[in-house]
This record gives C-alpha cells, structure tokens and sequence, in this order.
C-alpha cells in the first residue's frame, strides 16, 4: 500500500510510530418514527432508562479512573453527569416526545441538534466547541438507547495509535499511557476537553482529519504527529527514518524543555517576564504550574452560564472563583467577566435576538444591558477575592463611557458589600481587554482609569483585518504580523508604559514562540497563553537578550508586509533557536 498523508489540527504535541487500532466510535445513525399515543409513556420509559444507564457508567467510569489521576480531572466527568441531568437535554426529549409523538431515539437526535445549533453561534472558539461534550453525552445515550456496547480503552493490552472518528474525555481518562501511544480522530479540535485532557497527560494527538478512518485498519503502521496535526499511513523506509529521528530529537528537548520547569522566565540581562496560562476548567489550574507558569492570566467564566436553565446565582460565582484562587496560590488569577451575547447561549429570560452578534449586543455591552447579571458576578468575584489574588478583566471595551458605567455598578456592589460585612480586597485591580480597534486608539485615555491592559489578539486581529478566520475563503489573510496589528500592538504598548499599568496578552499569538522575541521587544511583560505553550516561549525568554528582542521588534515593525516580517522573524528564530526552529 502507498504511503498517504493526512493533515488534521496539533491538539498535543508529541511524534509517535506504532500500529493502529481502529476504534468503534462511529455515530449511531437514528431515524425520528413517529409513535402512537399509546406508546408515549414507554418511549419516555426507555429514553430515561437510558440516561440513567449513561449516568452510571459514567460514575462508574469516575470511581475506577480518577483515584490515580487526581481530583483535577473530576470536573469533567462531573460536567457529562451534569449534562444527563440537564433540563434542556432531558426534559426537552421528553417534551418532544409527548408533543410531537415522536420516538426516543429520533426526539433525543433533534434536542442534541438544537443544543448544538446555539453552541455554534458562539464567537468565542473555546465555548464554541463545549458541543462537543453536548455530542458525546448525547451519542452514550443513543447507544444505549439502540444497546450498541461502546469498546472501552481500559481493555486494550498491546502498544497501539488510536484511531477514531471522535473521542469523548472519557475515553482520554481510561487510557493507559503505557498502551495508548496517542490517537487521531475525523472530528475534534484544539479546545476540546478531550484534547485539553490529551494535552494536560502528554498523549500526542491530531484531531479534526475529516476521514482517518476511512484510511486505516487496525494494524496498520501509522507516524503520528501531534505538532503539526498529521497522520502518515504505511510510511515508506525514508519516511519512517525521518520520522524516527525526529520522534528522538523531539523526546530529548522535551527533558530539555521540562528543566526549564522550575526556573524564572528571564532575559539572558536580566528582565524578567511573567509567562501565564489561560484556563475555562478548573482542572486547568494545575496543569499551568505543572508547564512552569506564574499563575492564570486569562480564566474565563462563561462555563458558568452554559446549558443552564437558570442564571448562576451568587453562591456558585463565589464557590468557582474561590475554587480556583485557591488552587493558584500564591499566584495571581485574572478573571474576565461574562464574554457572550444573550443570542449565543441562549442564557435563562434573554431573548435578544441579532442579525449581526459580532458587532452587536456582547461582551461588557450585554453585562452593562443587564446589569442585574453583572452586579451578581461581580459580587462572587469580590468574595473570592478574600482568598487569593485575584484581577478583574473587562471584556470587549470600546468606549470611555463604558468605563463610567461600570465603575459605578462597581462602587455600588463594593459598597453593599462593606454594609453586610462581607471581606474582599478593597484594593483588587481591575484591567481592560484591547480586542477592538477603537480601544486600541484610545488605548492613552483608556490607561488612566485601569490598573493593566491585556491584549486579546484573536478578536484584535480579526477586527483589524476584517477576516473571520473560520472563513476557509479568507483564513489566510488573517496574520498576526500584519503591519496594522503590529502598529495597533506598538500603540497600546507605548500608552501602557507611559501610564505605567501592567502590559499583557491573552491572545493566541501569545503562545507562539515564533512571536516570542517580538513581544518582548514590543514591551510586553505578561504573556498568557495555552498550558503546552508554557515551555516552549519560556525557552525563547529564557535564550535572548531584550537589546536583541527589541532590535528585532524595531525591524519587524519597519517591513511593509507580512510576508516580509514574518520571514525577519522566521531567519531571527532559525538563528537564535535552530534546535527550537525544527519542531516548530
């Protein structure tokens, strides 16, 4: 057979070679019948046998694996159990099935794609793809709905690559290390628990390659490789040697890398830079001191509101945040406030609908709309912040004004809360994100009413260029080193500095090593990032000097193209870090 080489999506880095298993996780294929009423009551019978089947293999699941692994995953099983509880999910099959005289299967198929269908109107990705535990939880039940038995990874006992068309968290928590070499599946992304899990555990893995499993059979000799999300089936003899001694020269400056666990991200003279994790799962937290971080410099909060039939009450918002400062101590944790609209998740008693979300009703400009959801977040942030440090992030700030109105919803929460005699820390900074080109320039104004600025370069970028870069007609133009952004970037740097705030950025471009060097020189002195990406721009801290970061910064800003600085920047790193280069 030909050698054939697939590309997917880096969900864990890492290069292994072994023989493929092909696992059975294909989706049930389910058709709505419509029933009787007479048949009603069994249908509804049988569909809540069936969550309750799920629920206890899932307990069951919990109660065999996480004694090994720690409390720090629980929280995602605790996620899929409370999914099987969920009203949205259970009572709406329910409803459809008594309303519309519609079987089990075909209600619970047309309630998950409901679900679904408000997940994908979200902007932020990493909320985008909680879908996927919505998918997963639902394909259980239909399983056991239809009795298809689901393979389990406990029970493989020879060294394999797993292959999949998609794998729940559940599976990545059953696998064992010493088997499961990594795996790639059809479907999948970057912010998938799975590859969040596969990330926090060091199982390589690509994701998202559309019909892997219409190319391998199990036995099959599969390359693996998780840096660059691609999955090379029977390799021919050059192949296979190249990618043994890549597979070797990866596993050696991974030691290198994890050396670097425990020392500061400093300058070779001396500047000191605070490299930082951005988390949505508690379990998270640990993870970034594990990779060498300083702490959460991006926690977002929206996992609070999702699939939820009621608005979080105080309580919970407290309980969460304090959860986490607690873990991070004595660290800092930077909290952003609610970042969605009322259309993208279909929060409880909102029901603003838009044509145009991106541009509409999101972010700070739905908590200032419903200040009564604001009051209560800020509320649990304030309490938790008796327990740790803790920064609160404003999401999404465009205007002046916007800054008015929240320090008065700020005043007068701080002040309720001295009435009742309940701690926080009076002196708790408060920070704005810099994702829109309108805060960017009036980034000077913006300085002397907040403690620190963090530059969120997804959104900065897209509304820079103007490129959704999900569109695949136009994903291409959407370049971090693009003149306006990096002249946007020097703008917002030269008002921090002047100001005398913090700096930082939470922004994917943080996490890129390749970008490293530039940031620095750029100013920045926090730089926040995906937890795997730690190590790695620790390395380029770590190996340059700041007269060199900011010599190629000042470079980089002179090239009229992209293309042009990307390629300074490209010949700085193959230089400086060819070691470092060649994994990239």
């Amino acid at each position: 057979m030909a050698e054939k080489t697939l590309h997917g999506i880096a969900a864990s880095p890492g290069i292994v070679i072994g023989r493929a298993y092909l696992l059975d996780r294909r989706k049930v294929v389910v058709a709505g019948q419509q029933i009787t009423d007479i048949n009603v009551k069994s249908e509804v019978d049988k569909f809540k046998k069936a969550v309750a089947l799920s629920k206890a293999q899932i307990e069951e699941i919990r109660k065999r694996f996480t004694k090994d692994l720690g409390k720090s995953h629980r929280y995602i099983l605790d996620t899929h159990i409370m999914l099987l509880e969920d009203k949205m999910l259970v009572d709406g099959t329910v409803k459809r099935i008594k309303d519309a005289h519609v079987n089990a299967e075909g209600a619970l198929k047309e309630t998950i794609e409901a679900i679904v269908r408000k997940f994908d109107a979200i902007e932020d990705e990493y909320l985008r793809e909680r879908k996927h535990d919505v998918e997963q939880v639902g394909e259980r039940v239909l399983r056991n709905l239809v009795g298809r038995k689901q393979e389990s990874l406990a029970d493989i006992r020879e060294e394999a690559v797993i292959i999949a068309h998609d794998l729940a968290p559940t599976d990545t928590l059953m696998m064992r290390k010493d088997k499961i070499l990594g795996f790639a599946t059809d479907a999948g992304s970057r912010t998938s628990h799975t590859a969040i899990l596969a990330r926090s555990h060091g199982i390589p893995a690509a994701v998202g390659l559309d019909n892997v499993t219409a190319s391998v059979k199990t036995g099959d000799v599969v390359v693996l490789d998780g840096i660059h999300g691609i999955v090379i089936v029977d390799p021919d003899e050059e192949t296979f040697l190249d990618y043994l001694k890549k597979q070797r020269r990866y596993k050696y400056f991974e030691l290198e890398l994890d050396k670097l666990r425990e020392l500061p991200a400093e300058t070779l003279d001396g500047h000191a830079i605070r490299l930082q994790g951005n988390i949505e799962l508690p379990e998270e937290v640990i993870a970034v001191a594990d990779h060498g971080g300083m702490g959460i410099g991006l926690y977002r909060t929206e996992f609070l509101f999702l699939n939820k039939q009621t608005l979080p009450t105080e309580e919970q918002h407290y309980q969460a945040y304090r959860h986490v400062v607690e873990r991070a101590a004595p660290n800092e944790v930077v909290i952003r406030t609610l970042d969605v609209g009322g259309d993208k998740i279909g929060l409880p008693g909102v029901s603003e609908k838009e044509s145009n979300p991106a541009l509409g009703l999101r972010a700070i400009r739905f908590c200032l709309h419903r200040p009564d959801i604001f009051r209560t977040q800020l509320r649990g942030i304030l309490r938790a912040s008796a327990h740790g440090k803790i920064k609160i992030l404003y999401p999404m700030i465009s205007r002046m004004t916007e800054l008015t109105e929240i320090k008065g919803i700020m005043e007068e929460v701080k002040g309720d809360l001295r009435t009742a005699g309940i701690p926080f820390d009076e002196e708790i900074a408060v920070g704005v994100m810099i994702e829109v080109p309108a805060a960017a320039m009036i980034a000077d104004l913006l300085a002397k009413e907040v403690n620190f600025f963090s530059v969120g370069t997804n959104d900065l970028i897209q509304y820079t260029l103007a490129i959704d870069r999900g569109n695949e007609h136009v994903a291409y133009m959407y370049e971090p080193l693009d003149p306006a952004v990096l002249r946007l970037l020097q703008r917002v740097s030269l008002a921090a500095h002047e100001a005398e705030i913090g700096l930082a950025m939470c922004g994917e471009m943080a996490g890129d090593p390749l970008y490293a060097a530039i940031l620095l020189g750029l100013g920045f002195q926090t730089l926040s990032m995906n937890v795997a990406a730690i190590p790695w721009v620790k390395k380029v801290v770590r190996a340059v000097r700041m007269r060199d970061a900011v010599e190629l910064a000042d470079i980089v800003m002179q090239q009229p193209t992209a293309v042009q600085a990307r390629r300074t920047a490209e010949a700085f790193m193959q230089e400086r870090f060819p070691e470092l280069a060649a994994e990239l």
